[in-house]
């Protein structure tokens, strides 16, 4: 299992698997504008490796550029499919590279390798693989996913049901980037976890001020990771949102973790982001929660800090 942190790793990662590869390259495209990335793919091409690439039928952006880029791709000599339309979005990012697993929470495009923090996972797990490579082939041929691995997760089919049972397994701590989280239900789990004295920080937004939860703006980087650690020992990136479009109505694909030296790492970046984030708004912290200790003991060294300063005026006024 590897990390791929961005914007420190860049694009060397992707670019050392695909010229690495020996069989096969299979690659799901929602926006693309790295043109060494293109170039090595054709290069896989040229020297025998099967290059697919499952490109989405649409984005933000247009369709224009996305047809440009499978003229350019089957030019090269890739195997080329659109998504079907039948979802509002086809918003997922993986590689499949000679039994590698890459999922990604950022797209093949600079402002996401370059400007932003995300991060990706990279796991040679062979039944993690395996189902990664069914939805491949039922997304490519237009048929029906079925899923297979509970670590794997996958937007309409397993999201909800994965990522609610994997907030509910905290414990402790659970720390969140997430542009914003707004489903209702996932709001509630993660007030009821507060309450349970969970410790609950998110960096990216939430659509209403919960109790015991606290949010910061990261600054320095745009915010596109979405990603979870719990309690030290587990993580999740993946290109969901905590949203309900995102979670029961496009395609979205992420990999929970149960590595503790990736959740570690992963912590790592969160408290270096955290340090420096902008505080927002936040609600009152929850009674007897980690939020209310510190807000406690804040409020106790605000306390004891007045009282020296007005100690210290009475002092000079009796001198004087």
């Amino acid at each position: 299992m590897k990390l791929i942190i961005q914007p420190q790793d860049g694009l060397a990662p992707l670019l050392r698997a695909v010229k690495a590869a020996k069989k096969a390259i299979d690659i799901v495209i929602f926006r693309f504008d790295r043109l060494q990335l293109e170039e090595a793919l054709e290069a896989a091409v040229t020297r025998g490796v099967v290059v697919r690439a499952l490109i989405a039928h649409t984005n933000r952006g247009g369709e224009q550029t996305l047809r440009e880029l499978e003229t350019r791709m089957l030019a090269k000599g890739v195997t080329v499919a659109r998504t079907a339309d039948d979802l509002p979005r086809y918003h997922a990012k993986m590689m499949i590279v000679d039994g590698a697993l890459h999922v990604l929470g950022f797209n093949y495009t600079r402002q996401d390798i370059d400007k932003s923090r995300s991060l990706g996972m990279v796991t040679r797990d062979p039944r993690v693989v395996k189902d990664a490579s069914a939805l491949f082939e039922a997304d490519t041929n237009r048929q029906t996913y079925v899923p297979s691995h509970g670590r794997f997760v996958v937007s309409p089919e397993t999201s909800r049901e994965r990522l609610t049972a994997f907030i509910k397994g905290a414990k402790k701590q659970l720390c969140i980037y997430d542009p914003k989280v707004s489903d209702n239900a996932i709001q509630r789990l993660l007030e009821d976890r507060a309450k349970a004295g969970v410790e609950i920080r998110i960096i990216g937004k939430l659509e209403k001020a919960l109790a015991g939860v606290e949010t910061r703006k990261l600054t320095g980087l745009r915010l596109h990771v979405r990603a979870m650690i719990r309690d030290g020992t587990a993580g999740f990136v993946g290109s969901q949102s905590l949203r309900k479009l995102e979670l029961e109505g496009r395609r979205e694909v992420g990999l929970i973790v149960r590595d503790t030296r990736i959740a570690r790492k992963m912590l790592e970046v969160f408290e270096s982001d955290w340090k420096d984030g902008i505080v927002t708004k936040d609600a009152p912290p929850v009674p007897g929660s980690p939020a209310s200790a510190r807000a406690a003991a804040k409020a106790a060294a605000k306390g004891a800090d007045d009282a020296d300063r007005k100690g210290d005026r009475r002092k000079k006024v009796r001198k004087g």
